[in-house]
């Protein structure tokens, strides 16, 4: 397989995680012995936020008013698409019982968490997808409880729209905190709330290693790090729109790759002409943001045949792949290592990214080589059960007792041996019973 780089990275993922470990590991230790005073120490310091950190029933009502009903009919579309995917996906997770022997029966369970927490982003963008991403999928699965946080702007706490999404996909209780300080108050179940069995969302680096440390204790979505996004394109891909998708997803964060492999020179050649004036065009912070992930972190990729361009997205597994090109059903049947795959130019990872149904919380940095992104199966554990009558147990005990000698467990052994000796005197019984009578 030959690739042509037409642009490489400069740089790569970077990481202080050394430091952002130790200043999350002390916030949550603190956190942890100062419980909600030290929540909002950190809530004042942090977020320059002193008001209540309970959102309750008359401020949620307050921001809804607040909006314009445009507006919360978009996020009530935006909803109701999310909602339909997360509902199919459930008519997916099924139980089952099998008998695997004469008298011995066995199954599986599917049950939901019963508290989730869902983080969902604030700072430079209000990231209303987010809350309808997260608290609409756990809602589906079942969730006893749902809490969810977000950070809020001094002076206003939680913006409306976020709000008002929390509200509509069905948060029982909403936090007005952000970065670690809420992480940990929902992982620590502060506010006399459910501890989360599972925290979910998107967040920065200080989220993303609070959740780090926290899994074990208690489940997670996935480690997060920065979005990354890869486009396929052939020659019968629109330059203009190849470019546009580029930019898109690089106004994510000055570290955001961007990547571009493609089987026409031409087409990889107009898109980098384009691409510089496109983000000229955006507005601050988003300009500067996509011109650095561009600048240092994209790559444009010349390669052989559309097979090439498969193993170079196989080989990334990115986030979000984006196929512009002929032939959509060979790519979905080829195509193996992706969070959400995007086909044809009539879709866009925008749409994904907000409004179209499929989860936006999606595994990054090559993750997507082993694991799926953000469902209603991530908040449901499938549980095992089984039975056996006397006959199926006398069975399965002489194979235990040999297996568990072997292996040197003993106790193991002696568990199968009573049964055993037990069931076979008991039939033993039965059957001379059974004689005279």
């Amino acid at each position: 397989m030959t690739v042509t780089y037409l642009k490489r990275a400069r740089r790569h993922a970077e990481s202080d995680q050394a430091d952002t470990r130790a200043a999350v590991s002390a916030m949550l230790a603190e956190i942890k012995s100062g419980g909600e005073a030290r929540v909002e120490a950190y809530a004042r310091d942090l977020d320059r936020w002193d008001g209540p950190v309970l959102v309750d029933a008359e401020t949620r009502r307050a921001a809804a008013a607040r909006l314009p009903e445009s507006l919360k009919d978009d996020i009530r579309f935006a909803h109701a698409n999310i909602r339909r995917f997360a509902e199919a996906q459930l008519r997916t997770v099924q139980g089952c019982e099998v008998e695997i022997l004469p008298g011995l029966i066995a199954g599986q369970r599917q049950i939901p968490v019963s508290a989730a927490g869902c983080y969902v982003p604030g700072g430079r963008y209000s990231h209303i997808a987010s809350a309808l991403m997260t608290i609409t999928t756990a809602k589906v699965a079942g969730v006893g409880h749902i809490t969810a946080c977000s950070p809020p702007r001094p002076g206003e706490g939680i913006p409306a729209a976020i709000l008002f999404a929390m509200d509509l996909c069905g948060a029982d209780a909403i936090l007005n905190l952000g970065g670690v300080q809420g992480v940990a108050a929902m992982a620590e179940g502060l506010y006399g709330l459910p501890r989360a069995d599972i925290l979910v969302g998107p967040g920065n680096q200080y989220v993303a290693e609070a959740k780090r440390i926290l899994f074990g204790e208690i489940g997670i979505d996935m480690f997060a790090g920065p979005t990354d996004s890869m486009v396929l394109a052939d020659a019968t891909a629109d330059p203009e729109i190849v470019a546009i998708d580029l930019v898109s997803q690089a106004e994510h964060g000055w570290n955001s790759p961007v990547w571009l492999a493609t089987t026409d020179r031409g087409l990889a050649e107009k898109v980098m002409a384009i691409v510089p004036g496109l983000i000229d065009a955006l507005p601050e912070p988003n300009a500067s943001s996509a011109r650095a992930a561009w600048s240092d972190f994209a790559e444009v990729m010349l390669c052989d045949d559309r097979e090439a361009m498969a193993r170079v997205a196989d080989d990334y597994a990115p986030e979000h792949l984006h196929v512009q090109a002929a032939d959509l059903d060979w790519w979905l049947n080829r195509l193996r290592a992706y969070g959400s795959l995007f086909l044809g130019e009539e879709t866009t990872v925008a749409y994904g990214d907000k409004a179209s149904g499929p989860n936006h919380v999606l595994p990054t940095s090559g993750a997507a080589r082993y694991t799926g992104g953000l469902s209603v199966h991530k908040f449901m554990k499938t549980v095992t059960w089984q039975r056996a009558d006397r006959a199926a147990s006398r069975q399965l005990g002489g194979a235990t007792a040999r297996i568990s000698r072997v292996e040197g467990m003993e106790g193991h052994a002696r568990a199968a041996d009573i049964r055993l000796t037990r069931y076979a005197v008991t039939e033993a019984g039965a059957a001379a019973a059974k004689v005279a009578g």
